[in-house]
């Protein structure tokens, strides 16, 4: 990237970060950087390409400490922690992180696809270890769907939105749809009483499925059996995502 474009970038990001409702025009960036518009429509074509450069940068920054994080022994801890990341990175940029979820931008950048990878391998790894109820692939668009609506709400209407463990609660809500109750810890699976262990008893039993389904369809995914054709394999691998997927009645 040349010298002029990246100060463009820096200087559109600076100004995105400390505008008061999230906007910059193109004059603002252009005195600030000290470069004529022409330079400017150059590099980024017009003030989408811009502000889609600005996204990428941003989507950069957040999935720095992504990169750099080591899988830990429990994929639920890491996927708890990657929660709470996401959110304390939209509360720090707030005008940056609506931009990089605004409807106006068409094409998710590169990035972005990324995040979503890293989200879904964790949660195949939750999943190779039984910990899943159901598909990763499903679980990663609830779990990323969530994560991002609650910080949106929390950016752009601080107002409102004020409860400090609101995204903390969230978590744990779509954490214990996703998770198996084993995985959630000791406080999920000693709930109840006597009077609705059979309740207990009989959901339970409706959730084995999906659950059972998911961790063998990982563990084929992970170890691919010798036994089966390819044909055979993708066949199973079908049958097992719509079993993982199974809402209990």
């Amino acid at each position: 990237m040349s010298s002029t474009k990246a100060r463009i970038l820096e200087v559109a990001a600076e100004l995105v970060a400390n505008s008061p409702d999230g906007d910059v025009s193109t004059r603002a960036v252009c005195e600030a950087a000290g470069v004529g518009a022409p330079a400017l429509y150059r590099h980024f074509g017009d003030k989408e390409g811009l502000l889609s450069a600005v996204v990428d940068h941003g989507y950069e920054q957040y999935l720095t400490t992504k990169r750099s994080r080591r899988p830990g022994t429990d994929p639920v801890q890491d996927l708890r922690d990657g929660w709470d990341t996401h959110t304390d990175f939209a509360l720090r940029n707030p005008n940056l992180y609506r931009l990089m979820n605004s409807p106006a931008m068409r094409t998710p950048p590169a990035a972005a696809l990324e995040s979503h990878r890293i989200l879904t391998a964790d949660l195949r790894r939750a999943a190779e270890q039984g910990k899943l109820r159901l598909a990763p692939e499903l679980a990663a668009q609830m779990i990323m769907s969530a994560n991002v609506g609650v910080s949106l709400m929390l950016v752009s209407r601080p107002t409102t939105f004020t409860d400090a463990t609101l995204s903390r609660r969230t978590r744990d809500a779509v954490h214990a749809v996703v998770f198996t109750p084993e995985a959630m810890g000791p406080e999920t699976t000693s709930a109840g009483d006597e009077e609705t262990g059979a309740e207990n008893e009989e959901a339970g039993a409706e959730e084995v499925l999906p659950a059972t389904a998911t961790h063998l369809a990982a563990l084929l995914r992970r170890t691919p059996r010798p036994d089966f054709t390819p044909g055979e394999s993708a066949l199973l691998g079908e049958w097992l995502d719509r079993l993982s997927n199974t809402t209990p009645e």
